[in-house]
């Protein structure tokens, strides 16, 4: 498997600002749980899709795109995923997703104002420094140990981690 690729969603001007819009709302309520602190902050965010019902193409085609890499029909796999939020001054330290039986990892960007941090990918050839977009999506291998830079942004950037396997 190659160390990691990329992609674009193509309806990402339609959906990105309902995403975070219903992020944002159920954020401020209170709404999600999270867990996994690092630095300071909460990592994963959990909300369901029945609260961003926008994101639900965004995992489909994450799903699809998943199962050809995978070579495996879409319908099979199971997809986990959380929101981040990170504000001014926020990083995330390295770390890999290979806890259980998640086969491909992943991370779709909703929001990415200039200067909000680079992902990066520890690669046996060397590290890798990827400037995320929104509506593009990278996928690596969940033994794959990554990071992100610190958000020198003023305003919040909003992505969603995604992990993939096998359903029951």
């Amino acid at each position: 498997m190659a160390d990691f690729f990329t992609a674009r969603f193509a309806q990402a001007t339609a959906v990105n600002g309902a995403i975070a819009a219903a992020f944002s709302a159920a954020f401020e309520a209170g709404l999600c749980t999270g867990t996994h602190a690092f630095g300071g902050r909460l990592e994963n965010l959990y909300l369901g899709t029945e609260r961003v019902p926008a994101l639900v193409p965004v995992l489909d085609q994450a799903r699809a795109l998943a199962a050809a890499h995978l070579g495996c029909d879409a319908g099979k796999l199971s997809t986990g995923f959380w929101f981040n939020r990170m504000v001014a001054g926020q990083c995330t330290l390295p770390h890999c997703h290979d806890d259980d039986d998640e086969m491909l990892s992943g991370v779709y960007y909703v929001t990415v104002p200039p200067a909000s941090g680079d992902l990066l990918l520890h690669l046996n050839a060397g590290e890798e420094r990827l400037s995320p977009r929104a509506g593009q999506f990278v996928f690596f291998s969940p033994a794959l140990v990554h990071e992100v830079t610190e958000n020198r942004a003023a305003t919040t950037r909003l992505s969603i981690g995604m992990n993939f396997g096998l359903r029951d």
